[in-house]
């Protein structure tokens, strides 16, 4: 028989810390037998581990690996797909201060543009686009869009001239010259809620044509009959930054607009104003996607808006809104002592335009697409 003596437990390795010892001697030995069981602890516990991956089955260590390689592959993949073709307003006026803006104003420079240039092969241009939006996220409430770019040609030509829309035609949509308040009543009322701040902004503005005929920003456009100029922040889906930081708060509204039309070729935001004696020309919008909103800054009387053979006259401080595919013109016959008529023009969405319509219109006809 072989004497061994037994190993003492953690209960004796402490026993002899109740003799009386010095302070510094005592935490000395504790610091020691503590971390010399945290060493043990450790060692069994890198011996389980090695003992359990040995134990392993084949099988499940091929699930994990190919579960590896599959992740670090969808790493992979996200990390270099493209971005959409399409930006948000904010993204869309960087890239329009890079590409050049000219007196404030975006300039379609581009040869392909569907909303500026008519060719026959913009149906073909228009499906591919369709195709391409299908491909990356869903065919599932397309069949309008679909209907619509398949037979287009047939809806231009076969519409009434009362409404021909001269790019896009989107069927089934419900054909009216003007629409109550109540299609689009939350950003009718944001919009008559800041209509102090959006004229305020304006008389700023317009200070400027004391100085000279045509200040920086401002559009001319002439007609047989006189002439309007607009101040565009948002013009066929791009920004303008020049003119958006010369109306801050206006352009922080535009965000605040639920159904604002901002990321595509049919979305516009401006001031219009009108010279006393101008007639705009009778013509048509290019879209039946859109509801035009003027919220009435300056109404002098005299001064009318006709769609679709229907007048209706603005007021200050109220929305009007109208489809402007419908033929349609603008009137102010009053006095130069009247001053011009003005009004905030801002596009919105057609109500009955899905939300998933909404974004692959968006795809379809993004900015230089």
């Amino acid at each position: 028989m072989v004497w061994v003596p037994l190993r003492p437990t953690r209960t004796d390795r402490r026993a002899p810390l109740h003799a009386p010892t010095p302070r510094g001697t005592t935490m000395s030995l504790e610091w020691l037998v503590g971390w010399s069981w945290s060493l043990d602890g450790l060692r069994d516990f890198i011996a389980t581990g090695i003992q359990s991956f040995r134990d392993c089955d084949a099988t499940a260590l091929a699930a994990v690996a190919c579960l590896t390689v599959l992740f670090v592959w969808y790493c992979y993949h996200v990390g270099r797909e493209q971005p959409r073709a399409y930006a948000t307003v904010n993204a869309l006026m960087q890239s329009a201060e890079a590409n050049g803006v000219q007196n404030g104003y975006v300039y379609c420079h581009s040869p392909e543009c569907v909303r500026c240039t008519h060719h026959d092969g913009l149906n073909q241009k228009l499906y591919h686009n369709l195709q391409e939006y299908a491909k990356r996220y869903s065919w599932s409430g397309m069949g309008r869009i679909h209907k619509g770019i398949r037979e287009q040609g047939r809806y231009l030509n076969s519409r009434p001239s009362i409404q021909k829309p001269e790019v896009f035609f989107l069927p089934d949509l419900p054909t009216m010259p003007y629409f109550s308040r109540d299609a689009q009543k939350h950003d009718v009322e944001l919009l008559e809620r800041n209509f102090q701040t959006i004229l305020c902004e304006f008389e700023t503005l317009y200070k400027a044509f004391s100085n000279c005929s045509l200040p920086q920003g401002w559009k001319m456009n002439s007609t047989p009959s006189g002439e309007w100029f607009t101040f565009y922040l948002v013009n066929q889906g791009m920004c303008v930054p020049r003119n958006c930081r010369r109306c801050p708060r206006t352009y922080r509204l535009l965000g605040s607009l639920r159904t604002c039309i901002g990321n595509n070729v049919f979305g516009n935001a401006c001031i219009s104003v009108l010279s006393p004696g101008t007639v705009i020309t009778e013509h048509y919008g290019p879209t039946n996607i859109r509801i035009r909103c003027h919220l009435g800054l300056k109404t002098p009387s005299n001064c009318e808006l006709v769609v679709g053979g229907e007048p209706q006259c603005w007021a200050e401080g109220r929305c009007l809104l109208f489809d402007d595919s419908f033929l349609h013109t603008a009137f102010h016959e009053g006095a130069p002592e009247d001053g011009p008529r003005v009004v905030f023009m801002v596009d919105l969405w057609h109500p009955n335009v899905a939300a998933a319509e909404r974004q692959a219109l968006d795809f379809i006809f993004a900015p230089g697409r």
